[in-house]
């Protein structure tokens, strides 16, 4: 069991401490072990202690250059023994997507580090869950890595929330993901930007890819050319400023007024025709059914995308080079598709790397 936890475990790839004194100022205290000063700038800006309106986030997660980060922010009451420390944030870094598994976990250090007022404790119950995926004590509670399940993390949102809120239009979002599009996020509240997003990826169940969900970005030069690298991606903002930078996007979603725009350069590729409607139709059935639950509204997106696969297999063929499937563009030309259709399909193989160099 050691051996088994300890394999899950490798996952996690630092812990840190930030603290906020009683003269307000926010200070990168201790980590674990050690991390570069690009990273260290980054949680600092992500940790609610340096924000201005002094909102407490207690809990915020997101995506930078393939690093998880996981940050737990607390008060500090007055009965603590830290007396000159008004907040701290606890930051766990890691190669894994587990918003459930990383907050029960910095939670536990954050009673700790109250109860004792030093990392000491913290970097103990840290290589316990490294080396053992386990930490227990009696009054912080005990972790036990593997009950935080990946694939429960996957379904952890809900898809019949955003189709309640975006209806027919939830399909746009369907196919900006199938093509592999970016997709901008936008709500003043971080908790709503990062429930919307996390789950986006669940759309596109056949690949359970959430390495395209950057659920917290700022409009920081340094983040913004790390997301620029990826192909296509989900990132969520809290910064309005961002509808309008237009070269970030191909489709924009205004959570806050429910509005989805496609971006000029992207309407090409993501016209919409018959196809579109059917699934559109499909999800919104699907999703308004009150038998159904949200990971069974999934599981039958997840078949009508395999059908859409099928229904591109005749028209592609094995290539001579390393036996890769290539799309045959004559074939699938003389099918005769509604243009809508055929456009679609021709994107989507170009999307899975099915196109002739």
């Amino acid at each position: 069991m050691a051996a088994d936890g300890a394999a899950d475990t490798q996952l996690m790839l630092g812990v840190g401490l930030i603290e906020k004194d009683t003269n307000g100022e926010v200070l990168w205290v201790w980590c674990y072990p050690s991390t570069t000063a690009t990273l260290r700038n980054l949680l600092l800006r992500k940790c609610c202690l340096t924000d201005e309106n002094r909102l407490l986030h207690p809990f915020v997660f997101g995506q930078y250059r393939r690093t998880w980060f996981y940050i737990t922010t607390v008060e500090v009451p007055d009965s603590s023994v830290l007396k000159k420390v008004t907040h701290f944030s606890i930051v766990l870094t890691a190669k894994d997507f587990n918003p459930e598994k990383y907050a029960a976990f910095t939670r536990i250090l954050c009673r700790m580090y109250l109860k004792h007022g030093s990392p000491v404790k913290m970097m103990e119950s840290y290589i316990a869950v490294l080396t053992k995926g386990i930490c227990q004590s009696e009054e912080n509670g005990s972790f036990l890595s593997k009950d935080f399940d990946a694939r429960k993390a996957y379904l952890a949102g809900s898809i019949k929330d955003i189709v309640s809120q975006f209806g027919m239009e939830t399909v746009i979002l369907h196919t900006a993901l199938m093509l592999k599009k970016r997709i901008v996020v936008y709500h003043p509240k971080i908790e709503a930007v990062q429930e919307f997003t996390r789950t986006l990826p669940a759309l596109v169940w056949h690949r359970q890819d959430w390495t395209i969900l950057h659920s917290y970005v700022h409009l920081d030069a340094d983040e913004l050319e790390a997301l620029q690298l990826c192909t296509g991606y989900i990132a969520g903002f809290v910064d309005s400023e961002v509808s309008n930078r237009s070269d970030l996007y191909d489709v924009f979603v205004n959570l806050a007024d429910s509005e989805i725009t496609i971006a000029p350069l992207a309407k090409e590729a993501m016209t919409m025709g018959k196809l579109h409607k059917e699934i559109g139709h499909l999800i919104v059935q699907s999703a308004e059914d009150p038998e159904k639950s949200d990971s069974q509204v999934i599981q039958d997106i997840s078949l009508k995308t395999k059908e859409i696969f099928t229904n591109l297999a005749p028209f592609s063929e094995v290539s001579g080079d390393g036996g890769k499937r290539v799309l045959n563009l004559e074939a699938l030309k003389q099918r005769r598709f509604p243009p809508a259709t055929e456009n679609f399909l021709y994107h989507l193989a170009a999307a899975e790397q099915m196109l002739k160099i």
